[in-house]
C-alpha cells in the first residue's frame, strides 16, 4: 500500500531540465567544484539558473534474464526509482533479524561511539552504521545473493557495500529526516563518481502511515538538484542526526512534488524496499507508540569506487564510506 499525493501532468522533463554540466550555466557559477568537468556540481556558491539537471547514467543496466527480478519489475525500478517487494523476509529468518537488531541496539559499548548516531535530543540510539563488520548475521545478509543479484541486475556490474546501517526511529520520540538525494551526499563528501548505486533496505518493524515511513518522489531520481552552501570540515557530525545541508530549497523541492508526487511505501516486517541513489526522499516525525526500524545496505558497482570528494574537504569516516575492499573494526 502506498500514498501519493497528486502531480501536475502539464509539467514536462523539458520544462526545467537541461543537459547536466552545461558550460554556459556552470560558468555563471561562483565556487562550483571542478566547473566544466563535474556533471553534477553541488554544495555551490550561488544557484544555477536551472532548478534541476538532467541524469547522465542509465536507471536500469542489467536484464531481466540476469537476476531475480523480473521485466516488469525491473521497468517499475526505471519508472519510480524505487520497487517494494512485500515479504521478502518472513518467519524465522526475520524473527532472527529482529533479535540481532535488539541485540546491537542494546550494547552499551557501541553508545557514544562515533559510527553509533543518537537522537538530536536523547541517548536513543537513531542509527548504528558498519553494521556487517558489526554483527555476522547482517554480514551474512550484506552477501546474500538474493540482495547481491537485484543489486547486480540493477547496476550491470558487481557490487559492493559502500555503507551499512541500521536505522531506528522509536515511538513518539523519533525524529524525521529531510529531503534530499543520498547521492548529492555521496557525490559531494566520499567521492562517488557517478549513479551507479542502489539502496536495500529490509524493513524490520511493520510500517504504517503513522510512525515515520520512508516517502520517495517517484521519478525524481531522473534529474539531480544541486544545493547550496559549502561543506565544513566533518559535517557528518551534525548532519546524520539532522540534515541541513544537501537538502534542496523549499522551491525546488515544491516544483518536484508538483511534478512527481509522493509515495510512502507501507507494509509488514520483511518487506524489501529498493530505490536507486538519486531518488528524492524523506521521512516525518514517529508520532506513534510503534517503533520503527530497518537494515539497510548501499551497494555501489565495483567500478564506480569514491575517489576524492567533489564538494568537501576530506572524505568522510571509512565507518560511513567503504571502499571495494575494505575491512573495519570499532577498535580501528
Amino acid at each position: 500500500m502506498s500514498v501519493q499525493t497528486s502531480s501536475n501532468p502539464k509539467l514536462k522533463q523539458a520544462d526545467f531540465a537541461t543537459t547536466a554540466g552545461a558550460p554556459t550555466a556552470l560558468s555563471r557559477v561562483k565556487g562550483a567544484p571542478r566547473a566544466g568537468q563535474d556533471p553534477y556540481p553541488t554544495r555551490l556558491g550561488e544557484a544555477l539558473d536551472m532548478p534541476w539537471l538532467n541524469r547522465r547514467e542509465a536507471v536500469v543496466k542489467g536484464r531481466a534474464d540476469e537476476g531475480p527480478l523480473s521485466q516488469a519489475k525491473l521497468d517499475e525500478f526505471e519508472r519510480k526509482g524505487f520497487l517494494f517487494e512485500p515479504n521478502f523476509i518472513v518467519g524465522e529468518e526475520l524473527d532472527e533479524l529482529r533479535r540481532e537488531l535488539q541485540d546491537l541496539l542494546g550494547c552499551e559499548a557501541y553508545r557514544g561511539r562515533d559510527f553509533s548516531i543518537t537522537e538530536p535530543e536523547s541517548r536513543e540510539i537513531r542509527s548504528l552504521f558498519a553494521v556487517h563488520f558489526l554483527s555476522q548475521r547482517f554480514a551474512r545478509l550484506a552477501r546474500d545473493e538474493r540482495l547481491l543479484g537485484r543489486a547486480r541486475q540493477i547496476l550491470g556490474g558487481e557490487p559492493y557495500v559502500h555503507q551499512s546501517r541500521i536505522n531506528y526511529k522509536p515511538g513518539f520520540e523519533g525524529k524525521g529526516f529531510n529531503w534530499h538525494s543520498d547521492f548529492e551526499t555521496w557525490h559531494a563528501e566520499d567521492g562517488m563518481p557517478a549513479m551507479h548505486a542502489v539502496s536495500a533496505s529490509i524493513v524490520l518493524t511493520d510500517n504504517h502511515a503513522f510512525n515515520g515511513p520512508l516517502m520517495l518522489m517517484p521519478g525524481s531520481h531522473r534529474v539531480f538538484v544541486p544545493c547550496l552552501g559549502e561543506t565544513p570540515e566533518d559535517n557528518h557530525r551534525q548532519s546524520l542526526k539532522r540534515q541541513e545541508l544537501g537538502v534542496p530549497s523549499r522551491e525546488a523541492l515544491s516544483m518536484l512534488v508538483e511534478r512527481y508526487g509522493i509515495e510512502a511505501p507501507t507494509g509488514a516486517a520483511g518487506g524489501l524496499l529498493l530505490f536507486d541513489c538519486n531518488v528524492m526522499h524523506g521521512s516525518n516525525a514517529n508520532m506513534s507508540p510503534d517503533p520503527r526500524s530497518n537494515v539497510f545496505f548501499v551497494y555501489n558497482r565495483r567500478d564506480n569506487g569514491c575517489v576524492a570528494p567533489f564538494a568537501a574537504p576530506r572524505r568522510r569516516p571509512r565507518f560511513l564510506a567503504h571502499g571495494p575492499d575494505d575491512t573495519w573494526s570499532p577498535d580501528g
